[in-house]
């Protein structure tokens, strides 16, 4: 466990979103805020990229601006950026394994949407050995938190394969800092005898 929130940025409002509660998250606890941008390594282009539309570029105009942003809404929050040239799953779980929480945006898409556009969180959320906290931007807001607490709680999905304490300990915790209800959800899937005539 390391002593740093982790949140990944793609440039979308949600993630902006989530990386505003994460610096909000990373002072209450005390913690240094660690920005995360991934992308995977492409063949160089054998024509000549123009610089502002170039990857790298890109990558590293939004984490200047987001550290930029966050540091003056925080002060005394140490905010580290990384950039990665790998995949953002990859990426995203091996940050989750050095960090207190790894937080990400949310576009709250259907199943069917998530299989078509692909859902990195979804994945990221199954297969993350640390809390991952899902936040999504409000409405008709670009890029803007919601206010801590302003939901309708704390929710933690369980699988009953092995201990949970520690995620336990963390989501109670985490709802009696907010005053916030805690609601607990398990879900499996239908035996295949359930379809039998």
């Amino acid at each position: 466990m390391g002593q740093a929130l982790t949140v990944g940025l793609d440039g979308s409002p949600e993630s902006l979103a989530a990386a505003r509660w994460a610096a909000d998250e990373a002072e209450r606890r005390n913690l240094t805020l660690r920005l995360l941008h991934a992308w995977p390594l492409l063949a160089p282009e054998p024509t000549r990229i123009p610089a502002e539309i170039d990857q790298n570029y890109w990558a590293k105009r939004l984490m200047h601006n987001a550290q930029a942003e966050l540091q003056a809404r925080h002060p005394g929050l140490t905010v580290v950026g990384n950039l990665v040239a790998d995949d953002a799953q990859n990426a995203l779980l091996q940050a989750s394994s050095e960090s207190e929480m790894l937080v990400l945006g949310s576009r709250g898409l259907t199943p069917v949407e998530s299989y078509f556009l692909g859902d990195i969180s979804m994945s990221v959320v199954a297969r993350a050995e640390r809390p991952v906290v899902l936040v999504r931007a409000e409405r008709g807001e670009e890029g803007r938190a919601p206010e801590s607490g302003s939901a309708g709680g704390v929710v933690v999905a369980l699988k009953l394969h092995g201990p949970c304490d520690d995620l336990l300990e963390f989501a109670f915790t985490t709802a009696a800092v907010r005053g916030m209800p805690l609601r607990v959800v398990h879900g499996r899937g239908v035996p295949l005898h359930a379809y039998a005539p």
